[in-house]
């Protein structure tokens, strides 16, 4: 049998424990372990160990499923009383849980008891190698970190049970060996001593699995190869240092004790959970030292305040010293020192105050919008920010609003203004009581006090100076009935001088009067009605008629004033209503009348509808709601012109008659409505004829005199008088128009001169008959058949010259007319074209 030796002064609890801990690096630790194990274990003997971070991190219970074992927070198997095992395998399981992640796990552990076994002697003369089925047992072993030497160091010697039979030579490999870091380690092939040749780092190698091979001459290997775990043990050759280079902490003033600061955190590398790496924080120095204000837990290194009196305003930084060490704090850990800053946050446990316990200052009177006063402020709490902003408040003085304060952003002061204008006669200075707070809200002190407002107090001296007059009120309103006569006088404007109190040399001025109803006294300011005061006139508006006027002194200086004359309505308007009315049969039989009454609401409306006896026959009128009514025919009438009788009075009985001319027609609308002329002619006999049907009567006559007239010229001169007329004066034409303005001309002669038979120029013969034709002496007209005026509407219904004549001409005098068949035609016809004019203007 193969067993391993040990260096001298080893135990066999120590090479067990290292065999069972290489048989936990060849298994699978988180389904199942083999642990091979004496037959006979005494109670509290370790039996092996086992990785649980392997399975799971941080587990909070471990359990075993045997009483008989008891788990180590670190993995490690102990027994809890002596057992003895047998040739079977005896089993059992960890448990393992964490509460957080509520993850399980189960490790199965199998223990084997370990066999006494027989190797065979090998013979040169053996044929076939058999490599023997056991395991070597590894020796725990560990390395010291930054070990001075002497070097090459002897770490361990391995030897085979096979060398009891052969020669044996022995070699290692792995990390240390001919890998990094290269010739750490080496072996002696013939005894199986391992020696290290230099120091190492455990911060760089925490430790080295390197493994042993056995083999003989002919390079056969007996056993399987012998995996070594060389730890390197911690030396505690690294300070610890602070996380952060630069640590700025801040916390308020006036803080509460016991008030978090911050965390302070330190790293060691160090082999954790080691003295190594135990680390302990204190504050070596507080700048400034006095009063202590902060301190730090040793373990966590969170600070925190210890006293009440952190005040910004006396020190706004302060600068701790920091040490941390290791080994627990112990005089001889290592240890490092460092520096952070804490700095004090601002509130605002300061009241401003003012520089100054009173201030006076003096204005002008009637000035406005000028600055008077600046007011200065101290504030112990932090610069341009809310806590020392300063707010003014005028507590006393300003009731009537002459005054507003204001802050300058830059330069934090109170700025008084004037901004109504102060009179002195009134008042000749004004006291005011300013306060000051901050913009943010008073926080309370270490004592627990909160600040109180700071006040001053500011007197206004009121300058004297020569003004004008003043018109007060601006606005003056006066009372006067509707319809008061012209020639009356109104109580006027007064206006005041401030220095004398009175309205002696005041002058007034009227500026204002838009339809000029009164003249102003220049002297007194009393009006006098020029028209008859009217309610309902245009320039009347919500019963009031305003008048602007202006008040001088001596020296021109001025103001202005308004009067508003309050007009009291009197009912001196009766209702009116549109008199011409059309009611279309094919939509309803009646017509609405809406009276409109000029005067006021009291006067107005309910109105009262009365119909005249006469038209009650063929009328009837029914009243709606006091403002309107309905005239509604008895039953269906003529279309045809009507004229209806119909008064209408107002709540006070004042009422006026209209003639309502009603207009019956077969329409829809009124717009539709069209009536012929022989109905409107017979509708209306009498016509009140408009101004213009007058004035084409009379443009008719003064052209229907001057055609006689031109005619009479011609045809009565005295006998005396020389005709000459040219020889072709049958071929002369006189244009004549029938119209009474501008007409279009002929072309055709329509009126001839005749001719004489003697001698034309013969001035002493009288006026005979003209050729051999036998005219009359009087003389006529030749006037042409078919001319515009005369022929032109034969068979249009019209009368013509020709048929009022009442028989067809001679041969002889076809297509002549004389002139007394002129004027008898045209006589009646004007007559006739008249009455139409005027019809269709009324229409």
């Amino acid at each position: 049998m193969a067993v391993a030796s040990a260096a001298p002064g080893s135990t066999f609890s120590k090479q067990l424990l290292f065999s069972l801990l290489v048989l936990v690096l060849f298994c699978d630790a988180c389904r199942k372990i083999s642990l091979r194990v004496p037959s006979h274990l005494k109670a509290e003997t370790p039996v092996g160990k086992v990785n649980l971070e392997e399975c799971l991190k941080s587990p909070s219970t471990i359990l075993s499923s045997d009483p008989a074992f008891r788990i180590l927070e670190d993995g490690t198997i102990y027994t809890t009383r002596d057992l003895l095992l047998s040739s079977e395998q005896k089993r059992f399981s960890i448990f393992l849980s964490d509460s957080q992640s509520l993850l399980q796990k189960e490790i199965e552990i199998v223990l084997s008891a370990k066999e006494t076994k027989v190797f065979r002697k090998r013979h040169t003369e053996d044929t076939v190698h058999n490599r023997s089925k056991r395991r070597w047992a590894p020796i725990p072993c560990s390395l010291m970190e930054n070990s001075l030497g002497p070097f090459p160091e002897h770490v361990q010697q391995i030897q085979s049970d096979a060398a009891q039979n052969y020669t044996i030579f022995y070699s290692i490999g792995g990390p240390g060996v001919d890998k990094e870091p290269f010739n750490l380690f080496y072996i002696e092939k013939d005894t199986g001593d391992i020696y290290c040749t230099r120091s190492i780092d455990r911060e760089q190698y925490d430790q080295f699995l390197v493994y042993g091979y056995a083999t003989t001459a002919d390079g056969y290997a007996p056993d399987y190869p012998l995996p070594l775990l060389f730890k390197v043990e911690d030396d505690n050759d690294n300070a610890p240092y602070f996380e952060t280079k630069l640590t700025v902490f801040s916390v308020p003033e006036n803080c509460r004790i016991g008030t978090s600061v911050g965390q302070v955190t330190a790293i060691d590398h160090d082999e954790p959970g080691t003295l190594h790496t135990r680390l302990k924080y204190k504050i070596l120095q507080q700048i400034p030292d006095h009063p202590r204000h902060f301190s730090i837990h040793p373990d966590t290194g969170v600070i925190t305040t210890t006293s009440p009196l952190l005040d910004r305003e006396k020190c706004d930084t302060y600068k701790l010293v920091m040490e941390v060490r290791d080994m627990g704090g112990q005089p001889f850990g290592l240890f490092t020192t460092g520096t952070i800053t804490i700095s004090l946050e601002d509130e605002n446990d300061n009241s401003p105050y003012f520089t100054q316990t009173s201030y006076t200052t003096e204005v002008e009177e009637n000035r406005i919008d000028v600055e008077i006063l600046r007011m200065k402020v101290q504030d112990q709490d932090l610069p341009n920010t809310p806590h020392s902003k300063a707010v003014y408040t005028i507590l006393q003085g300003n009731e009537n609003g002459y005054f507003k304060i204001t802050t300058d952003p830059n330069t934090n002061e109170g700025v008084l203004c004037v901004v109504k204008p102060l009179n002195y006669e009134v008042n000749s200075q004004v006291i005011l009581q300013i306060g000051v707070l901050n913009e943010a809200q008073f926080s309370k002190a270490a004592n627990g006090q909160t600040p109180t407002m700071c006040t001053t107090t500011v007197t206004v001296k009121i300058r004297d100076s020569d003004e004008g007059p003043e018109c007060q009120p601006p606005v003056k309103v006066i009372q006067s009935k509707d319809g008061l006569p012209a020639g009356q006088e109104l109580l006027g404007y007064k206006a005041m001088d401030p220095e004398t109190s009175s309205s002696e040399g005041i002058r007034y001025q009227k500026v204002g009067d838009e339809d000029n109803w009164f003249e102003i006294n220049e002297s007194t300011g009393v009006l006098k009605t020029l028209k008859v005061l009217d309610r309902e006139s245009k320039f009347v508006k919500n019963n009031q008629y305003n008048i602007s006027v202006v008040a001088m002194d001596a020296i021109g200086r001025s103001c202005t004033g308004t009067l508003v004359v309050l007009l009291e309505d009197f009912n001196d308007h009766a209702p009116q209503i549109d008199r011409d009315l059309t009611i279309c049969q094919q939509d309803k039989d009646y017509a609405i009348l809406e009276p409109v009454d000029l005067d006021g609401p009291d006067n107005g409306p309910p109105f009262q509808f009365l119909l005249d006896n006469s038209a009650s026959k063929l009328w009837t009128l029914e009243p709606q709601d006091g403002k309107r009514a309905f005239l509604r025919q008895r039953h269906n009438l003529n279309y045809n012109y009507y004229s209806v009788p119909v008064q209408i009075k107002d709540r006070h009985g004042f009422s006026a008659k209209h003639v309502l001319s009603v207009r019956v027609c077969d329409c829809t609308v009124p717009s539709e409505c069209r009536m012929s002329y022989k109905e409107e002619r017979d509708a209306k006999p009498n016509v009140v004829l408009g101004k213009w049907a007058i004035l084409s009567m009379v443009l008719g006559s003064a052209l229907l005199l001057c055609i006689l007239f031109t005619c009479f010229c011609v045809t009565t001169t005295k006998r005396t008088v020389k005709k000459c007329f040219p020889d072709d004066v049958a071929q002369q034409n006189l244009i004549v128009s029938n119209t009474e303005g501008p007409g279009e001309e002929v072309t055709e002669a329509n009126i001839r001169l005749p001719t004489q038979t003697s001698n034309i120029c013969d001035t002493s013969t009288s006026v005979g008959t003209l050729g051999g034709q036998g005219i009359k002496t009087q003389q006529s007209f030749e006037m042409v058949k078919g001319g515009y005026t005369l022929e032109s509407n034969k068979g249009g219904g019209h009368h013509t010259l020709e048929s009022s004549k009442g028989g067809v001409l001679g041969a002889g005098d076809a297509g002549r007319y004389t002139y007394t068949d002129w004027q008898s035609f045209t006589q009646p016809r004007l007559g006739e074209e008249s009455i139409r004019g005027h019809t269709l203007i009324k229409n």
